[in-house]
């Protein structure tokens, strides 16, 4: 692979923006999810026993601890972090200087204190995944502070950026695997996608169209994406340029097209930052030209034939893959329907074989990679000139090599998690060695859509309120299904958690979800915090004047519309059928609440609150008074218009900068002395007298 300066810039300016929208979305709904009368207030996750302040940080690793000595509780010292972490990320995608190692370094610190007290509203996968691609941001970026600013690529970059493409493997690969060995009939059918489209969390208007696609297509859609998540990644560590190319851009269609259909807040965008690890600054075109005309050079200096040999090598790797596309999958082309019809020709035990054949050569493959990546590093660090050079660039060689090792090692463990067999056969020191870290969240496993949901129509809980228990008025949601004429809304990057984790409820009984008792409480108590999680345009929530006196849940099925014969759409998007009460019928001071409440742990009083007129507290609320009438995407997106405005200004007036340059009518006086002594050196080097030269030198500016 050739040289990665721009991709590694590219990669951390993506993380940056990421980092930005996962605090500022988070930050919208600290008060109602965690705050002293939220949800699942925060301070419960703290208990302030009188420890010591290491020993509390080794029990629960998060900077909330410092709270307290700041005159903060832990609703606002939340706010705090994420403000910082707004704040700091946004800097970092604006200016390039900023994206230093100690400048994610304190992001992920900052992220992983609230994931700490998250609870079951921040233990999602992508979260893991934020918290892992955040810690190897901290190998991966440069130090500023230690490095001149024209060294800005160290002779270990390449290693310490590596661990992307391995966590990227693992990603795709394991959420390919998983949909298979969790027997789900809907993936090993091939229709997974035609339920897929409805019953995800949060879908988009783009979805509705989606789903009214022939089944041929969702079922064709079916073996594409096992081929981009479960065969593609094998090419990331290839050899050849070309196959790593198809591979970036087959997964990023494939996220493309996630992410056009379904409102996975920044996960996606994510994965699409993590692809950036396949390519090289070629492909970016942004290799200066002089260097591009070497490169090209060399490139004819290899011959005809090794040009041969890499391109044969792509065909029979391309053909062995459409090859066993074709096999396993049974892809056969009906011309008499005009679609292809598809089938898996292999069965749960045969592919258990294959996966604990392959799973150790794919480690053996990645570590290989790694190694070529650590000789490369090896050979570069030994042609720097100079003895103290030599030695320093060394040093940096053999510390990160060891910390890229390392974090391979223990990756291992979640790795294999997809087939416990190979996982049993890990040596015992590495377990141990992930065991330590596990609290961190420095490696994790991943496996999306192990199961397809709603297969006999999706499961949407729908709240009630009441004041006299004969009228019963719905209470919807500003981003989940409710209102069958109201269309999907569009809301990436952001996540509204509570919509998601009331898709999760909806999915079992609801003493599974301990969370919706306390959720039910507060809104019967008309918590104004907690009302803003479900409308924040109070007028919109039914009983913005008075809090109702009776609430109760009922499950319904969900489907979208179809088109009917002639092509018609339906006025609404969705159609629904009752099916069950999900929650009981209560109200405050009930039997049945208080119980649910004392058995959840949901009764505890809350601290006493701080003084709100110190400095740090009476900033804070004036800040959430001021943001608190947007609502979150608004937000987000108008602040990353902002950005991409700031930038196309920033495009526009550097190169009317260079043009500038460029029109001038000669280089500067230093510059003509510079070029005039190079034309006197060149003279001499050629036999002419010092006499001739200053007369070509002469006709020169004459001219």
């Amino acid at each position: 692979m050739g040289e990665q300066r721009q991709v590694r810039s590219t990669f951390l300016w993506g993380l940056s923006g990421i980092y930005l929208c996962a605090f500022l979305s988070l930050y919208t709904q600290i008060p109602g999810l965690y705050g002293r009368e939220g949800i699942l207030p925060a301070w419960k996750m703290l208990r302030f026993t009188g420890k010591g302040l290491w020993e509390q940080l080794h029990d629960s690793p998060t900077l909330l601890w410092l709270g307290p000595q700041i005159g903060l509780d832990t609703e606002q010292s939340m706010e705090l972090i994420c403000l910082l972490g707004t704040v700091l990320s946004l800097v970092a995608l604006l200016f390039n200087c900023f994206r230093d190692s100690l400048i994610f370094l304190l992001l992920w610190m900052l992220y992983l204190s609230l994931y700490q007290v998250g609870q079951v509203f921040l233990y999602f996968q992508w979260d893991s995944l934020l918290l892992e691609t955040g810690f190897l941001a901290i190998l991966v970026a440069p130090m500023h502070l230690l490095r001149s600013k024209m060294n800005v690529w160290s002779n270990h970059d390449g290693i310490t950026f590596w661990l992307i493409r391995w966590l990227l493997f693992r990603l795709m690969f394991a959420s390919g695997v998983v949909k298979l060995t969790s027997r789900c009939p809907t993936w090993w059918g091939l229709t997974a996608l035609t339920y897929h489209y409805e019953t995800q969390c949060i879908p988009t208007p783009a979805a509705w169209y989606a789903h009214q696609l022939p089944v041929w297509v969702q079922k064709l859609s079916v073996v594409t994406t096992y081929v981009i998540e479960i065969g593609v990644p094998w090419l990331f560590f290839l050899p050849s340029r070309r196959l790593r190319l198809f591979s970036f851009y087959s997964q990023v269609v494939l996220q493309v097209l996630i992410i056009l259909t379904g409102n996975y807040n920044f996960f996606n965008l994510l994965t699409l930052v993590l692809c950036f690890s396949l390519l090289d600054d070629q492909h970016l075109k942004s290799v200066p030209k002089g260097r591009k005309g070497q490169q090209k050079g060399d490139n004819l200096s290899r011959g005809f034939s090794m040009q041969s040999l890499v391109v044969l090598f792509d065909l029979v790797v391309f053909g062995l893959l459409g090859f066993w596309t074709v096999k396993y999958f049974e892809l056969q082309v009906n011309l008499e329907k005009y679609h292809v019809e598809s089938n898996t020709a292999f069965t749960y035990h045969d592919f258990l074989k294959w996966l604990r054949i392959l799973t150790f050569p794919s480690i053996w493959l990645g570590a290989a990679s790694l190694g070529w990546e650590i000789l490369k590093g090896m050979y570069r660090s030994a042609a720097v000139r100079g003895l103290f050079w030599k030695l320093w660039s060394t040093i940096q060689w053999v510390i990160f090599s060891i910390a890229t090792v390392g974090m391979f090692t223990i990756s291992l463990v979640p790795y294999t998690y997809i087939d416990f067999e190979s996982n049993g056969q890990l040596w015992p020191s590495v377990h141990r060695m992930f065991k330590k870290v596990d609290d961190y969240q420095l490696v994790n496993s991943y496996g999306l859509f192990r199961r397809m949901t709603g297969v006999g129509g999706r499961p949407e809980v729908v709240l009630e309120g009441s004041y006299d228990k004969e009228t019963w008025t719905e209470i919807e949601f500003m981003y989940k299904p409710g209102n069958v004429s109201a269309p999907p809304p569009i809301v990436t990057p952001h996540q509204p958690r509570l919509d998601w984790q009331m898709w999760f409820a909806a999915l079992g009984h609801h003493t599974q979800s301990p969370w919706f008792t306390s959720f039910v409480h507060h809104l019967l108590k008309g918590n104004k915090d907690v009302i803003r999680l479900v409308q924040n345009d109070e007028s919109l929530y039914p009983f913005n004047s008075h809090p109702p006196q009776y609430i109760r849940a009922k499950l319904y099925k969900y489907w979208y519309t179809e088109l009917d014969q002639s092509g018609q759409t339906s006025s609404n998007w969705w159609r629904r059928r009752y099916v069950e009460e999900f929650f009981p019928e209560v109200f405050l001071g009930d039997q049945t609440l208080e119980s649910l409440l004392t058995q959840h742990g949901l009764k505890d009083k809350p601290p006493p609150r701080r003084s709100l007129a110190a400095p740090f507290p009476s900033a804070l609320r004036f800040i959430r008074d001021s943001l608190a009438p947007y609502p979150a995407p608004l937000l987000l997106h108008s602040l990353l218009i902002a950005v991409v405005v700031i930038f196309s200004l920033q495009a526009l007036f550097g190169r009317g900068n260079r043009s500038g340059v460029s029109k001038q009518r000669g280089p500067t006086k230093p510059q003509s002395e510079k070029k005039k002594q190079k034309e006197g050196s060149r003279q001499g080097e050629s036999g002419g007298s010092g006499k001739d030269s200053s007369h070509s030198n002469k006709r020169r500016e004459k001219s």
